[in-house]
């Protein structure tokens, strides 16, 4: 495992420097070194054709069978990193922009898609709902870093752009799991209250941003009074955050942990920007190692075999939702100060896929859906078709857009 884990590490950091010298982004080339090395392209060299010898070359299974914690961990990182880079005074400004943002493209796509779908495959509306919240979910591992690079390099500064794009993206995935999930349900047969469930909503919002805002209270003052080494605080920090999310998974109450992740580092940003500062600057060089881990596993688990199942209609449902998505990011901003490129630019940004659709695309399969390899399929493709769109899309617009 630890040659394999080398190995991989190391192709990636190679790759990611290649792209770069190609003028394309780094993380494409870990998302590369995940296809290439991960256990679908393992299965298909060494179980299908027989290269044994190939095996040690490939992620271990053992790596990949706690891939999903790992990725969770380098998320976390970089909310953490999110939240202590978010001031109150720029909140307060684009609030009500930043709400529109996490909910009316997240919406528009996954509705869009669902009736495109019902028209194009004729699936009912119950398996549509579960493809088009698969896919309506932005992916913050991919929108957060480039958001936080442009902060540093000070593109859109003016007018806070990046933060908007920011707090929307953390809040996006709470509308997009909890309709997939209700839209699953119905699939399966199983009956849904549709207004507990809207209801839900909102209110896993309020609680996540009030535990997060509670939970960094109790450590600034924790760290106030035992004094300790930032890099035992930041260690801290994330323990904490990786304990907040569990909160989500035990399903006691309906909380939004990644929002609540940034608000914790918010209240410590609030109450004491000095050690914000210095905890930001530990978490930006942990996420040069979290970078590559989860870029590469995210990579991993994109099963390129079934991307064909999906064929030419599966990139007519993407584009066409993608299209919804950029009239929702139009609808967000009306009535706001950001002229058309800045808007054009907000929806190429707003339009990753990655992280909620690798996690959640087999779903449907794995609990016999029908057409739930349709689903995986068209997922899947997502990833590949959007994350260069839109990661091209940052780079290049933040000069020519910003």
């Amino acid at each position: 495992m630890l040659f394999s884990f080398a190995f991989f590490i190391l192709v990636a950091m190679f790759l990611a420097k290649v792209f770069e010298k190609l003028r394309l982004p780094s993380l494409l080339g870990m998302l590369l070194t995940g296809i290439l090395l991960g256990g679908y392209s393992k299965n298909y060299f060494v179980n299908t054709l027989g290269y044994s010898y190939l095996n040690s070359f490939f992620i271990s299974d053992k790596i990949l069978s706690i891939s999903s914690d790992l990725r969770l961990c380098a998320l976390i990182i970089i909310l953490i990193r999110a939240g202590l880079g978010i001031d109150k005074k720029v909140l307060n400004r684009i609030g009500k922009v930043a709400i529109r943002m996490a909910s009316i493209p997240c919406l528009l796509e996954g509705f869009t898609i669902t009736i495109i779908t019902h028209i194009l495959l004729g699936y009912n509306y119950f398996i549509c709902g579960c493809l088009g919240f698969i896919i309506a979910a932005v992916s913050p591992a991919v929108v957060v870093p480039e958001m936080l690079d442009l902060k540093e390099k000070g593109y859109g500064k003016e007018k806070d752009i990046p933060t908007i794009i920011l707090a929307g993206a953390s809040i996006d995935d709470v509308f997009a799991i909890t309709l997939f999930s209700s839209f699953l349900a119905m699939a399966m047969g199983q009956g849904v209250n549709i207004y507990l469930e809207i209801i839900k909503i909102p209110l896993s919002i309020v609680i996540g941003i009030v535990l997060g805002l509670l939970t960094g209270e109790v450590l600034v003052r924790m760290f106030k009074k035992y004094h300790t080494r930032d890099t035992r605080k930041a260690i801290i920090f994330m323990m904490l955050a990786a304990v907040f999310h569990e909160l989500e998974n035990i399903k006691l109450f309906p909380i939004a942990s990644l929002l609540g992740i940034m608000a914790m580092g918010f209240m410590i940003l609030e109450r004491d920007s000095e050690l914000a500062k210095r905890l930001s600057l530990k978490f930006s060089k942990i996420w040069v190692f979290a970078e590559i881990l989860l870029f590469v596993l995210i990579g991993a688990a994109v099963n390129v075999g079934v991307i064909f199942n999906s064929g030419v209609v599966g990139v007519i449902i993407i584009i066409i939702g993608l299209l919804g998505r950029m009239l929702g990011v139009g609808l967000s901003l009306v009535g706001s100060n950001l002229n058309k490129k800045e808007r054009i630019f907000c929806g190429l940004a707003y339009t990753p896929k990655a992280t909620v659709q690798a996690a959640i695309a087999g779903i449907p399969l794995m609990l016999g859906v029908p057409h739930g390899e349709t689903l995986l399929a068209i997922g899947v493709l997502s990833i590949i078709i959007t994350v260069p769109i839109g990661v091209l899309g940052i780079r290049i617009g933040r000069k020519k857009l910003l």
